[in-house]
């Protein structure tokens, strides 16, 4: 049976569409290599670009790469789209990457708390991968570009390799140790072809796979929203109070009522969030200390991560635990939920 290997979803979802890859194609794979991974893999015989092009109103420059950089890097993240979706890397073949961040959802999961290759509920809930203008740019990821978010709701995991790594030898998500996930790719000729396709004949090791997982993530981008497009024919307004052109009536009132009320942590052009992590009120008392659960410190309590908001729509139930199924449950604790906690963020406190 072939593994499916997805082609790229155009989604206009609220506040933006989302896509893993551009459609101009960079070389891809001699006759004899294509015919041994179409055996397994439905992969296009030339590679898909992977560059991610910023919105015009974004205020730093899209990525600049050499042609020589941009196959390497389509390179890698063709592989690293191949491991993201093998069911094969965890410990009975049940879940895949995929399988907590799916696709149609913005890379995101319906479920409260993700199943585990065992049935076991994870922590917390998965946090979506498709609710960004591109991992590279909002997290930073290694690109030179500086942020203030982590990965993971306690804001703690500095970079994708090192949030992969975690999902595979987690007891509850993937249950494999990187030894065991190298030995697998290995033996199948299938990644070797790909792997040396996007870095040479060096041996598949840790680091490789984990960067091919980075390159493909960094790759998932949302930038082509009717909020785009709007803001991008008005520039001058993503600050200001004015209309945007292409908004209707109720789009652009409820543009104004977020700008007032939200965006000061979420912010207004939903490229950075304005803070990384924050207390939101939703317990006076809780189980799942967040923040302090790493830092082990009184002030960190309740304190998660700040979201991205791109593809909201796609992305529920919402919080850290998944206690929200809908919007209208998220505005109504902003209206009417907030507890009082000695940590509540000073953005909501009366």
């Amino acid at each position: 049976m072939k593994v499916r290997h997805l082609f790229p979803l155009y989604m206009v979802i609220l506040l933006v569409g989302i896509s893993s890859c551009l459609e101009d194609p960079t070389p891809g794979y001699t006759e004899e290599e294509y015919a041994v991974l179409s055996e397994t893999l439905d992969l296009p015989q030339e590679n898909f670009n992977y560059q991610t092009v910023l919105p015009s109103f974004i205020p730093i420059d899209n990525f600049q790469q050499s042609a020589e950089d941009l196959q390497a890097h389509n390179q890698a993240a063709t592989l690293g789209r191949v491991l993201f979706y093998d069911k094969k890397l965890s410990k009975n073949g049940k879940v895949s990457c995929a399988s907590c961040h799916k696709q149609n959802l913005a890379f995101a999961d319906d479920a409260a708390r993700s199943e585990g290759f065992e049935g076991r509920e994870s922590n917390r809930n998965s946090l979506p991968l498709g609710n960004t203008i591109g991992f590279e740019t909002s997290y930073g990821g290694g690109s030179g570009f500086s942020s203030i978010a982590g990965f993971g709701w306690d804001d703690a995991v500095e970079d994708i390799q090192k949030q992969s790594q975690l999902a595979f030898e987690s007891e509850i998500e993937m249950g494999m140790k990187m030894e065991e996930i190298v030995d697998i790719v290995t033996q199948e000729e299938y990644y070797n072809i790909l792997h040396n396709n996007a870095f040479g004949h060096t041996g598949i090791t840790k680091e490789s796979i984990l960067d091919a997982l980075r390159s493909f993530v960094n790759s998932i981008s949302s930038v082509n929203s009717r909020f785009d497009r709007a803001v991008g024919e008005s520039p001058h307004a993503i600050f200001e109070s004015s209309d945007l052109a292409l908004f209707n009536a109720s789009e652009n009132r409820g543009r104004r009522l977020y700008n007032n009320n939200c965006a000061s942590c979420h912010s207004m052009d939903q490229s950075f969030t304005s803070v990384a992590a924050a207390n939101n009120g939703l317990d006076i008392v809780s189980e799942d200390l967040g923040k302090a659960s790493i830092t082990g410190q009184e002030f960190d309590k309740g304190i998660f991560k700040v979201p991205f908001l791109r593809n909201i729509g796609l992305t529920a139930p919402y919080m850290h635990d998944g206690r929200f199924r809908t919007l209208r449950e998220v505005v109504d604790h902003y209206s009417t939920g907030i507890k009082n906690h000695k940590n509540l963020h000073r953005n909501l406190k009366e």
